[in-house]
């Protein structure tokens, strides 16, 4: 992608009491306020002995003071790893170890995770908590009484160093490129959201996930890049999400299908009283949306859902509107960045409509930190880059997900994508939430089993199990329907609405 030429400071300087951000029920905060923490924090990383190219994790919720040390780190040539504070304290001592980090940024909500993840480590980095009262780290309060705003490190483009989500296994670095780019001319996604969805000074963006994880910071920090005002939500709620949009005339938000989800079980006249006039773009990506809950979107909100496909990697990057989903139910648009290419298990080239793993020519280059047998496994021998999804091209070139490779369920010999049945089952007036996944079977090797949450007031049973297992017979083939199905109080995702499989396989023991 271009650069855009463009620094919170120059906000700063132009309208200093401009809003550059504000956590739900928290106070304003201007972009001069922003601006002086930000460059008295990377002052005092300075001061410690970091230096361009080090890397800071940051553990944190979404809270205040989250974006003035991402952008303390992105004004000083540094690495930042924002790091899930719903992985355990094994999972984040592996990502501070793995990615090098000089200096854990944390604050005494999450002292015990924190704490316990040091504890694992044998030369475990400095700690700073940004609110203080956490033992054995320093509060950033008390440093920064004595730091002045003059630039200590050499003032220039940082860049994250986010992880994947983890959701098949140990999470993986992905280390873009230090550009060490002038401030405000860095590559990144705002050029992307500028040109797309008219991202600039006047857009109000609502911010409902985790600010670990790589859209919702990015989007986040670009809209700064312009100008405009970030409404971060601490936890998604879905009446609430409509409140926040009407109060602060939201232009922008990000989304993924499980938060759709939750806003179309909402009582109909919670939806239509909620004035959303505001929305300009409603924006999802992150995981697969079930084609019936993208058209009920767009009914309700109208043109304006947009959905892009991309990762952490970003070596491909998919757009399609509303207008499109709606003649092509199920794909995730033509590419941006990149040119797909669906490769069978040998390699081969396949034709439109055959299902296989997507590849990426031309796409933008990655590399998994610390894993040189992963990032190998990433390329082929013609330069093509994968994240291990798999899926298929249309006579026109709009690419649809069939699902992850590690997701594949193979009975009798058959392959079977999970998401197909996962789709069709959603729809179901009784269904919250669901899992496919394959199950031992002796003749078959796998067969496929459903696991539902329930929708409220909805009750288990034999005759429900039937039911859901005829309405899935009803849409598609019958070996790709479940065969059993389990309830259950909830089916496992992240907070941006990745289904974690692996867990839902662990209670079956595979």
């Amino acid at each position: 992608m271009s650069s855009i030429n463009s620094f919170p400071d120059d906000h700063a300087a132009a309208d200093p009491q401009r809003t550059a951000y504000q956590i739900d029920g928290g106070r304003a905060v201007s972009y001069a306020e922003l601006v002086d923490s930000s460059r008295r924090i990377a002052r005092l990383l300075g001061e410690r002995g970091l230096r361009r190219g080090d890397v800071v994790a940051i553990l944190l919720p979404n809270m205040a003071g989250l974006f003035e040390v991402a952008w303390a780190c992105q004004r000083s040539g540094l690495r930042y790893t924002a790091i899930s504070n719903r992985l355990n304290a094994q999972d984040v001592a592996y990502i501070l170890s793995d990615s090098g980090a000089r200096e854990l940024i944390t604050c005494a909500e999450l002292g015990e995770l924190a704490g316990a993840a040091l504890a694992l480590l044998e030369a475990p980095p400095s700690a700073i908590s940004v609110d203080g009262g956490l033992a054995g780290a320093d509060a950033l309060p008390e440093l920064l009484e004595t730091v002045g705003t003059e630039p200590l490190l050499e003032e220039c483009e940082g860049t994250d160093l986010l992880y994947s989500s983890g959701t098949t296994g140990r999470p993986k670095g992905v280390a873009p490129q230090l550009t060490a780019a002038p401030l405000g001319q860095a590559p990144g996604i705002a050029p992307f959201l500028q040109e797309t969805w008219e991202f600039g000074p006047d857009t109000v963006y609502l911010c409902p996930a985790p600010l670990y994880h790589s859209a919702p910071l990015r989007f986040s920090m670009a809209v700064q890049r312009f100008g405009g005002t970030v409404v971060v939500m601490e936890r998604f709620d879905a009446a609430r999400c409509l409140e926040l949009i009407e109060a602060h005339q939201i232009t922008h938000v990000q989304m993924v299908p499980t938060m759709f989800i939750r806003l179309l079980a909402l009582e109909e006249s919670v939806r239509s009283d909620a004035r959303l006039s505001s929305l300009r773009a409603v924006i999802h990506a992150a995981a697969p949306c079930p084609p019936a809950v993208k058209q009920a979107m767009i009914a309700w909100l109208g043109p304006i859902v947009d959905e892009y496909y991309a990762g952490t990697e970003n070596y491909l990057m998919t757009l399609i509107r509303s207008e499109e989903a709606l003649r092509r139910p199920g794909s995730v648009g033509r590419p941006l960045i990149g040119s797909p290419r669906i490769l069978g298990e040998d390699g081969e080239l396949l034709g439109p409509g055959v299902s296989g793993e997507i590849w990426s020519e031309g796409g933008l280059e990655f590399s998994y930190l610390n894993a040189p047998e992963k990032t190998a496994a990433s390329r082929n021998d013609r330069g093509w880059s994968t994240a291990g999804d798999l899926g298929y091209l249309d006579e026109d070139g709009y690419l649809y997900i069939s699902d992850r490779r590690d997701d594949l369920i193979i009975s009798g010999g058959v392959n079977i994508y999970p998401l197909e049945a996962e789709n069709v089952l959603i729809g179901h007036e009784a269904v919250a939430d669901v899992a496919v996944i394959g199950v031992p079977h002796p003749e078959l090797g796998a067969e496929v089993r459903a696991v539902v949450h329930l929708a409220p007031g909805r009750q288990r049973g034999d005759d429900l199990e039937q039911q859901l297992i005829a309405y899935c017979q009803q849409a598609l083939s019958r070996y790709k329907c479940p065969r059993s199905i389990d309830f259950v109080d909830s089916v496992p995702r992240t907070p941006t609405g990745k289904l974690m499989r692996r867990e839902v396989r662990a209670a079956y023991g595979v």
